[in-house]
Order: C-alpha cells, then structure tokens, then sequence
C-alpha cells in the first residue's frame, strides 16, 4: 500500500506533472512535425505523379505531331515526285522535238550538198562549154585570118 501511496503521490506531484506536460508536447510536436513532413511528402509525390502524367501527355502530343509532320513531308514528297514526273515528260517531248529538228536539218543539209553537187556538175560543164568555146571562137579566127590572108 505504500507503494501505491508513493505512486499517488508522485503522480499528483506539479513537477511530475509538469515534467510530464513537457515530454507529451515534445512528443506531441515530433509527431506533428512527422505528420507534417508526410504530408509534404505526400504533395511532393502527388506533384511527381502530376508532372509524370504531364510529360507523359507532352511525349504523346509530340509524338502525334511528329507523325503529322512525317505525313504532310510524305504528302509533300508524292506532290513532288508527281511535278518531277511531269516536268521530265516535258523534257521528254522538248528532246523529241528537237530530235525532229535534228533530222529536218539532216535533210535540208543533204540537199544543200545535192544542190552543191549539182552546182559542181554544171560549173564543170560550163568550164567545159566555155573552153570549146573559146577554142572554136580563136581556131575559127586563126582560120578565117589564114584564109583572108
């Protein structure tokens, strides 16, 4: 009973008491302050998750718009193999062209070398003329002068 006695008495006692006040509150703090510390936590890990989520949506939108930029370099790519094609037609038809010219001009120099020819043929036979001429016209004169003299 006396121990009982002393335990009452110690219990009831202000320094105790106080003493008592002063390890709850500390421990009271503690355990606030590491509530505290668990909420911010909890935040911080909510913030992750949050900026996680956002970068996850950033990487998809950018992935969608690479894919729309492949599309329309794609689309772009077709329009100009398509222009390319046209235009190497064109030239197509332009060397055709010209390879008609090319011929027209083989044959219009074919018959420039014919009429050369040609000219050739008659300018000999003019020379030809013209020397019998010229040697009927002086025989005829040295005889027409032996039988006047």
């Amino acid at each position: 009973m006396q121990s009982d006695q002393i335990t009452r008495e110690i219990l009831s006692s202000p320094a105790f008491r106080d003493l008592l006040d002063k390890h709850v509150a500390d421990s009271l703090a503690a355990f606030v302050e590491l509530q505290e510390k668990r909420a911010g936590q909890a935040s911080l890990i909510e913030r992750i998750v949050r900026v996680e989520e956002a970068q996850r949506s950033h990487e998809a939108l950018t992935r969608l718009l690479l894919e729309q930029i492949n599309l329309r370099f794609e689309e772009m790519q077709k329009y100009m193999d398509s222009r390319f094609e046209q235009v190497e037609k064109r030239f197509e038809q332009i060397d055709k062209r010209f390879e008609q010219i090319e011929k027209r001009f083989e044959q219009m120099d074919k018959r420039f070398e014919q009429v050369d020819k040609r000219f050739e043929a008659l300018t000999r036979r003019l020379d030809r003329f013209m020397i019998w001429s010229l040697g009927l016209v002086a025989s005829s004169t040295a005889l027409i002068i032996t039988i006047l003299k």
